[in-house]
């Protein structure tokens, strides 16, 4: 395995921990995702996305500014 597969492993995994986390905190306050969340989410720890462009999304999806 190459040194850049590693990393972008490592990264997505980093990316993948942080979106779990997220939503568990969310369903400890009772919270639920949705299903076009959990696609943004998937772009998002596969590298489609960077970390702005999911806000962004998740941004526009609620009405937040």
């Amino acid at each position: 395995m190459s040194t850049s597969t590693t990393n972008k492993t490592a990264v997505n995994a980093r990316r993948e921990r942080a979106v779990e986390d997220a939503i568990h905190g969310g369903e400890m306050e009772d919270l639920s995702v949705s299903g076009a969340f959990d696609v943004d989410a998937a772009d998002y720890t596969s590298g489609v996305i960077d970390l702005e462009e999911f806000g962004r999304r998740v941004r526009v999806r609620n009405g937040v500014s």
